[in-house]
This record gives C-alpha cells, structure tokens and sequence, in this order.
C-alpha cells in the first residue's frame, strides 16, 4: 500500500487528512452497498413477477385446454338452454342461424317462438316425444323476448307467439322472394304472455349458459343476474367471467344480447 505524504504539512495533519477520506470511502462504500442491495431486493421482485405471470399464463393455457375438451352438441352454435324442467330450447344468432334451426332441427311435435318485430330471432323449443310443457313455453317465451331487439330498445316485453314448425314456410307470394332467415307464417299463431329476463351461469360442464333465471338457476350452481344497463358487452363479460370464477371471454359475449347490461345482484349460488 502506497501513502502519501504532504511534506508541507505536520504528521497530525496528513494523519487527519487520511482520516476524513477513509471517512468519505466509508460512505461511499455504505452508499455503494445500499445500491446493491435495493436493486437486488428489485431483482427478487420482478423475478417473483415473472414467476407469478408465467404462472398465471400456464393456468390460462391449461384452462383453455380444458374449455376446448368439455363435450360439445350440435346446439352448441346456437342460443341455448334447458328448461327448469328439461326441455332444450335453441335460437338463432342471425338469418343464417335462424334458416338452420327451422329447416334442419324442427321437427314434428317441436314448438317453434317468434316475435312481431322485424330482425328477432327464432327459438325452437325441442319436445324430444313429450307433450311440451307451460313452462318451457313461458321461459321460451322469455328468452325470444330478451334476445329480441327489445333489450337494446330498453323495452320490458314483446309480443311473442308460437307456432307449430311446419307453420314456417319458405314459400314466398306469387313475384315476391324471402331473404336467409325470413320465413311465411301460415295459419293461427299463439301468443304467449312473456318478459325481460335473463340470467348467466356454467352449466356442469363447464359451457356458459344464457336463459330466463328460472332456467339457468336451476342448471347452474353459481349465476348472475342481468338486466338492462349502461355497460358494453365486452365490459360487462370480463365482470362476469370474474365473478363466476372462470369461462370463456367470447363464449360468454357470445351468450348476450344485443344491446348494454347491469347486475340486478351479486353473484347467487343454487341452495
């Protein structure tokens, strides 16, 4: 180790000098140290981070996994649910959707929902060889009203009627042609007393389930209701996805209605 020594200067004062830079080192070695040790607390952090989004990725690739694997209907393509007492009941998302369901999937003994309003989609209630009951009627009834342009309008009700599928007919006036969706009511229709009502929920396996409430709460054990609002779809979803504890982002828009939505209530578990 070198010293140096001012000649000019007593002993005392070289010694004092050395003093007040071992001194000034000391702090700058403290200030050094400090630095380290803040950037590797740092460190730890945005290493805990990446864990934790890496994590958070493996769980969101597992799940949509999972979504991918769950079993999957022909109505799947559709507006869907079941009943409170079983029966399937399907709609159409749009004229190629709403064509589909009467010339592919009604059959004799099906009950086929309509609206008086232009653009609203037809529902299919499937009897599958048994007498169809009022209450798949009625919780029918509701969703072609919900699911019509009636929830965008902020309206309450509609007028909704059924109809036997083979009433639904693609034989247009002599000179005139029906465009995709559009179909000729021939004979009496039955109008059926119907509101605004809807509720979303997972189904057991897991698939997002969109109906009246008395029709999602009792296939679904955690389900939230929905009514008119202020909120996009795109919005309300991501609030749903997280308060029912999962599902998919698309499926789940997918499941609404045209038009904005807010919660009734929180979240509510099947007793």
């Amino acid at each position: 180790m070198r010293v140096t020594l001012n000649i000019k200067e007593s002993i005392e004062n070289n010694a004092a000098a050395y003093f007040e830079k071992a001194k000034k080192s000391k702090k700058r070695l403290e200030g050094v140290k400090a630095t380290i040790a803040k950037y590797e607390q740092e460190l730890v952090r945005l290493q805990e981070a990446s864990d934790a989004e890496a994590q958070k990725m493996a769980e969101s690739e597992e799940e949509k996994e999972a979504l991918k694997a769950r079993p999957k209907a022909w109505y799947h393509s559709f507006r869907w649910f079941a009943t409170s007492d079983g029966f399937l009941v399907v709609g159409g998302r749009d004229a190629t959707t709403n064509e589909a369901i009467i010339k592919k999937h009604a059959q004799t003994g099906d009950l086929v929902l309509h609206t008086d309003m232009a653009g609203s989609p037809f529902f299919l209630i499937k009897s599958e060889g048994k007498k169809i009951s009022e209450t798949a009627k009625r919780e029918a009834a509701d969703a072609t009203c919900t699911f019509s342009r009636a929830w965008k309008l902020g309206m309450t009700k509609q007028d909704v009627f059924c109809i036997k599928p083979e009433q639904a007919t693609k034989t247009a006036k002599s000179g005139e042609s029906l465009q995709k969706g559009a179909f000729v009511i021939d004979g009496k229709v039955d109008y059926i007393e119907n509101k605004i009502n809807l509720a979303i929920g997972t189904d057991k396996d897991g698939r997002i389930m969109a109906g009246p409430i008395e029709a999602v709460s009792a296939h679904c054990s955690t389900y939230l209701e929905l009514s008119q609002g202020d909120k996009r779809p795109s919005d309300i979803a991501k609030q749903i996805k997280h308060k029912l504890g999962g599902g998919d982002l698309d499926e789940i828009v997918r499941s609404l209605p045209a038009g904005e939505f807010k919660f009734k209530e929180p979240a509510k578990k099947r007793a």
